[in-house]
């Protein structure tokens, strides 16, 4: 039988979404019908996690008691808190996250009247709590307080990690990072969440799962990598040499190439701007000036264009945050199409089972143990 492979899925559509388009024909974002830059430009994160997980922006009122739900729902159990002290302090961060998800799965299950809008409306408070605990306990041994006051979601990030009120632009900087990692289709976490809410397992269940998907060096710990690699360079003529002899080796650069379009991604410009604007000092002008050198490059030499990923990394590292944070921050973002895609894989579930080919050896008779000839694995 001839059977078409497509590895990766690249290609298959496997179901329909209401939730977000990626429009590979114009190389354009939407979140229910509304372009990514007019959400990046006029809205908050939360009336985008809104908007994602409801389908219609909020008016003013219901606004206001979504911000308050979330504002009320940040502090952590007490047994939440001690699972993360003890969880030790060189854990890669999503497995922190992983393990906090799957304990307040525990502590907080999710039932008939405590169902999944109000599973990912606590998570979407609390995950930052439990990031932010577990990094200060282990750097110096302090227990933080998690109610930071904030009226949003980046300004309780940024006064959790920093222990004050930030400043008005890396407020809005971060707020428009988790915009517009907020939601995007089918990529392998979300994925991952819908093959595990097909199942019809619990809703802390599908987010461990994502956790476990986005985890992964290509994919959320993309932007992390981006920062460690333009941080090898002093200048953008050292960059530009180093980078055409990685294209002359067919070496990957990371942060560039996204599935999902075809000649730019539609949130790459948003983020540069961002990190332009944060680029105040000489030394992270100059980190802006060697990334700007390596896209150029990129693009006229291989048509290759920067994703999301590749200035989110300067605009973390300008709002102060370590680069091992940088991974979980996608995920604090992305907790509302999560919720999402968990909510309409369950509204109209099939188990999701792929087929495959079998490419292993011919049907053959058992060889009793004392009649087998050694034989290597793999031959």
């Amino acid at each position: 039988m001839n059977v078409t492979i497509s590895r990766g899925l690249d290609g298959v559509v496997v179901d329909e979404t209401a939730v977000c388009l990626a429009d590979k024909q114009t190389d354009r974002l939407y979140y229910r019908g509304y372009p990514i830059e007019e959400l990046a430009t006029n809205a908050s994160y939360e009336e985008v996690a809104y908007l994602v997980v409801l389908g219609e922006l909020p008016d003013a009122a219901q606004l206001a008691a979504y911000r308050d739900s979330l504002r009320r729902s940040r502090a952590l159990p007490p047994a939440l808190a001690s699972v993360l002290e003890q969880v030790p302090k060189d854990t890669h961060p999503m497995d922190v996250l992983r393990t906090g998800c799957s304990m307040l799965g525990n502590l907080e299950p999710e039932t008939k009247e405590y169902g999944l809008e109000a599973v990912g409306a606590r998570l979407a408070a609390c995950l930052p709590s439990m990031l932010f605990y577990w990094h200060h306990f282990h750097a110096s041994g302090k227990r933080i307080e998690t109610d930071t006051g904030e009226p949003d979601l980046a300004g309780h990030i940024l006064h959790l990690l920093h222990g004050s009120a930030p400043s008005d632009s890396a407020r809005r900087a971060i707020e428009v990072s988790l915009i517009v990692y907020a939601e995007h289709d089918f990529n392998a976490s979300t994925f991952a969440a819908r093959v595990a809410a097909s199942t019809l397992t619990d809703a802390h269940s599908a987010f461990v799962a994502a956790i476990c998907a986005l985890r992964g060096a290509l994919h959320g710990s993309a932007n992390a990598a981006v920062l460690r690699f333009l941080q090898r360079f002093n200048a953008p003529d050292q960059a530009e040499t180093a980078v055409l002899e990685m294209i002359a080796q067919k070496k990957r650069v990371p942060g560039f190439g996204q599935r999902a379009y075809s000649k730019a991604d539609p949130r790459n410009a948003v983020n540069r701007e961002w990190a332009r604007k944060l680029a105040t000092d000489s030394a992270s002008r100059n980190l802006y000036d060697v990334a700007e050198r390596v896209e150029t490059v990129l693009l006229n030499e291989r048509g290759m264009f920067a994703n999301l990923d590749y200035y989110t990394a300067l605009i973390y590292r300008d709002c102060g945050l370590p680069v091992a944070l940088f991974p979980p921050m996608f995920l604090l973002a992305r907790v509302c199409g999560l919720v999402a895609h968990i909510a309409e894989q369950r509204a109209n579930n099939r188990i999701i089972h792929p087929s495959s080919r079998y490419v292993g050896p011919a049907p053959r008779p058992f060889v009793a143990l004392d009649s087998r000839a050694a034989v290597a694995p793999g031959t």
